[in-house]
C-alpha cells in the first residue's frame, strides 16, 4: 500500500485548494442565509456576504466545490426521485475521487466562451443552478435549457 495515496486524498500531490468568485451571467452572487447558499444582489454595505467558492481540481474538468475555506461543501443527492443540492460539513482536503461515497460532491465543469457550468458527476443531467429571483437558494436542474434556472456562470480565481 502507498501511504503517500492514502495520505493525500487527490492522488501522490497534497490537495491545492483555491478560492473562486462566482456569479450567475444575470449578476447574482452566492451568500449564505440561514445556512443556505442563496443567489442575489449584493451592494453598499452587504457585498461582504459573497461567498467564495473553495475548489480542489480532481481531473482536468472535475473539482469539489465548497464555502468557508473548505469546511462546507456542495453536494448532489438523489432521494427517491428528488434530486437536490446541499451543502455538507465536510472538509474539501478529506474528499478523495476514488472513494464512491465521495461521488456526490463531484462536479463537472464546461466552459462555453466566458460561462461556466457545473453538472453533478453523482447525478448526470442536473446541474448547478440559481433561480431568475433574486435571493433564491442555488440549487440543481434537469432542464438547463429551458431558460426557468441560470446554469451560466462565470467563475474567476479570487485575487
Amino acid at each position: 500500500m502507498d501511504l503517500e495515496t492514502v495520505s493525500h486524498p487527490c492522488g501522490k500531490r497534497p490537495c491545492k485548494m483555491q478560492a473562486f468568485r462566482i456569479w450567475d451571467i444575470n449578476q447574482k452572487t452566492f451568500y449564505l442565509r440561514n445556512n443556505q447558499l442563496v443567489a442575489g444582489y449584493l451592494q453598499g454595505p452587504n457585498v461582504y456576504l459573497e461567498e467564495k467558492i473553495d475548489v480542489v481540481h480532481i481531473e482536468p474538468h472535475s473539482l469539489f466545490l465548497g464555502i468557508h475555506g473548505g469546511k462546507m461543501c456542495l453536494s448532489c443527492v438523489k432521494t427517491g426521485d428528488e434530486t437536490r443540492l446541499q451543502l455538507e460539513a465536510v472538509d474539501i482536503t478529506d474528499l478523495s475521487k476514488n472513494k464512491k461515497q465521495d461521488e456526490r460532491f463531484t462536479f463537472i465543469r464546461s466552459d462555453s466562451g466566458p460561462t461556466t457550468s457545473f453538472e453533478s458527476a453523482a447525478c448526470r443531467g442536473w446541474f448547478l443552478c440559481t433561480a431568475m429571483d433574486a435571493d433564491q437558494p442555488v440549487s440543481l436542474t434537469n432542464t438547463p435549457n429551458k431558460g426557468i434556472m441560470v446554469t451560466k456562470f462565470y467563475f474567476q480565481e479570487d485575487e
